[in-house]
């Protein structure tokens, strides 16, 4: 069994203000911890913690973490959450991206070493590039563009991934890597340009839902709380487990079924319009998650239609209210 912590951890959650990085905040205030968001605000929203700030056991700093860290933090536990995740925003700026991934995970390392602290890398599917293995496992080594424009991005956070291991290896850091599929739920930014969200409020709003290439590519989708549980399993493991381990749902759909089910929600008739498929774009993305199964005792449990609901629903009352261009959770 996974060696989870009973006591509580002073935890640091870098870019907190996040979609993924808002619920780990709140999950881990709800076991007892005392939680250090750090967010530059440059794609995390301030709204995303409203429901937290009152909570003594919860304090923000605004900091981008590709400067070094404040002096003054002391925690037991790092999450590393902090880079744009969705292809338009860490394209709008793919040195920072970069940086972000590199200068930033170093500068967390070092905190990590100076504090004896745990550290948990959040990467991403996005490391197996277009793959030519199917389902993806740890072992595959991926099929990525160095030079395309999502390299920023995928080229990042398989450096992170380098740095991790070799702190691990020669500073005896207690480093995990996550890779994380897509994952969707109440709190995604609507504007993010992923698909779960954007098919929601383009039906909303009685839009034409786009589709790129042929809708035929598949994604595996997994709900944003069955997320948030790997990732706490995979921090709390035991230390001779370091990953890198897949997070992710194992049900493949088609973009086109997505976008099927999501009119299906929207109970009226809504037209779908494709689109050229963007460079680099892959066209199948599923999970070989035996080692979280293994390791950590994990899998998803929210099937994609329930979860898809929630999330439907979340941007409906947030509409209702007005407030969908910024949707808070």
């Amino acid at each position: 069994m996974s060696d989870i912590t009973t006591e509580a951890e002073v935890i640091l959650v870098t870019g907190g203000a996040g979609f993924l990085g808002a619920h780990l905040c709140r999950k881990l205030l709800t076991q007892g911890h005392q939680v250090i968001c750090v967010d530059s605000f440059l794609t995390g929203s301030e709204e995303n913690l409203d429901s937290l700030q009152a909570h003594p056991n919860f304090s923000v700093i605004e900091h981008d973490i590709i400067n070094p860290l404040p002096n003054n933090l002391y925690p037991t536990q790092i999450y590393n959450l902090a880079c744009a995740a969705s292809p338009r925003r860490y394209q709008a700026d793919p040195i920072h991206t970069i940086r972000t991934c590199v200068q930033g995970v170093f500068n967390l390392l070092e905190l990590a070493v100076e504090q004896n602290a745990r550290i948990l890398q959040a990467s991403t599917s996005e490391v197996y590039g277009g793959p030519k293995e199917h389902p993806q496992h740890e072992s595959y080594h991926g099929n990525v563009n160095p030079v395309g424009i999502r390299s920023c991005y995928d080229e990042g956070k398989r450096c992170a991934e380098t740095l991790m291991s070799d702190y691990a290896r020669t500073r005896d850091v207690k480093a995990k890597i996550a890779r994380i599929f897509n994952t969707y739920g109440p709190g995604m930014a609507p504007d993010d340009g992923r698909v779960v969200s954007t098919f929601i409020c383009q039906a909303l709003q009685g839009k034409a839902l786009t589709v790129y290439g042929d809708g035929s590519q598949t994604r595996s989708l997994c709900y944003v709380d069955d997320m948030i549980e790997g990732l706490i399993l995979l921090m709390n493991s035991v230390e001779t487990f370091r990953g890198p381990v897949n997070l992710g749902n194992t049900e493949e759909i088609s973009i086109l079924d997505i976008a099927r089910r999501v009119c299906g929600l929207a109970r009226q008739k809504t037209n779908v319009e494709f689109r050229p498929l963007p460079a680099d774009d892959p066209g199948l993305r599923c999970p070989d998650i035996t080692l979280a199964r293994h390791h950590l005792h994990w899998k998803p449990k929210v099937l994609f239609d329930d979860g898809l609901k929630k999330t439907y629903e979340h941007f409906s009352q947030r509409m209702e209210k007005g407030t969908l261009a910024s949707s808070p959770m």
